[in-house]
């Protein structure tokens, strides 16, 4: 299935509102997944879905050549620019996770921090995947976990947001140990490990300002309520995370998935 239309949606959606506030609350994650890799200087690395390009920049720093990829443009654009900043060579491009452009077994690593596992059809990725992997690549995924605080927080919003389309993949099934099996056993010796990546904030008003303004689902979903409900929306989300309120902070566990593989 192409899920074409979706697609251009999402290409947009995740780049609308500065990202990169985003990318910044997850950086154990990034350094978690470059170490467990370990990429080497002069290997083939890539980054799918690398958003703003955190994890394509520090395998960049290790000597890496590294292609970071996205569906979104600005999120390409603004990784380019935070590259330029740190004087790395990445070669970053826009391209689709279902659909890669580069030839088989190009890759020595391939990883992907909380991106491939939006992507709608899941059986396409994990075909890419491996073809782009080659005989004794390394792959390791991060992905948020159904019951943990990510899929917690995408049920709360669940009402304000459009329908899924039909067919779509869950994205939070890439945080289930027996889904990634079935999608990737046949081509990777795997390994997994549970994670928790923890976010402290001042507030639940802070909370919404930080999504509600940067984090491309959210900030869509809003901008496309009127205001009774974008104020239903705001005060449901502040509800939500008061509730776990430790003293003078809210803290937001968040657990993830994180799925290490060698090409078979």
């Amino acid at each position: 299935m192409a899920f074409t239309d979706l697609k251009a949606r999402q290409s947009v959606m995740w780049g609308n509102g500065p990202y990169e506030r985003i990318t910044n609350t997850i950086r154990d994650i990034h350094t978690l997944v470059v170490e467990r890799l370990d990429p080497q200087p002069g290997e083939k690395m890539l980054d799918a879905a690398t958003g703003t390009g955190a994890v394509a920049l520090l395998a960049a720093e290790r000597g890496a050549d590294v292609v970071g990829m996205d569906l979104a443009p600005v999120l390409i654009d603004t990784a380019r620019e935070l590259a330029a900043e740190r004087d790395l060579s990445v070669e970053f491009e826009v391209g689709d996770a279902e659909e890669m452009k580069y030839d088989d077994a190009r890759f020595d690593v391939v990883a992907s921090t909380c991106g491939i596992m939006f992507a709608p059809d899941h059986e396409a990725v994990a075909s890419e995947l491996a073809r782009v992997t080659r005989q004794g690549g390394r792959i390791g995924l991060a992905c948020w976990t159904p019951e943990g605080g990510l899929g917690q927080m995408f049920r709360m919003m669940g009402p304000f947001l459009p329908p899924p389309a039909p067919g779509v993949g869950s994205p939070f099934a890439w945080g289930r140990e027996e889904h990634v099996r079935e999608l990737l056993g046949d081509d990777f010796e795997l390994e997994f490990e549970e994670h928790v990546s923890t976010l402290a904030v001042e507030s639940g008003e802070a909370y919404w300002e930080l999504f509600s303004s940067s984090y491309g689902p959210t900030k869509s979903a809003t901008e496309a309520l009127d205001e009774g409900r974008r104020e239903e929306f705001r005060q449901t989300w502040v509800d939500f995370f008061e509730a776990m309120r430790e003293g003078d902070e809210v803290v937001h566990p968040r657990e993830y998935l994180l799925t290490l593989g060698t090409r078979r």
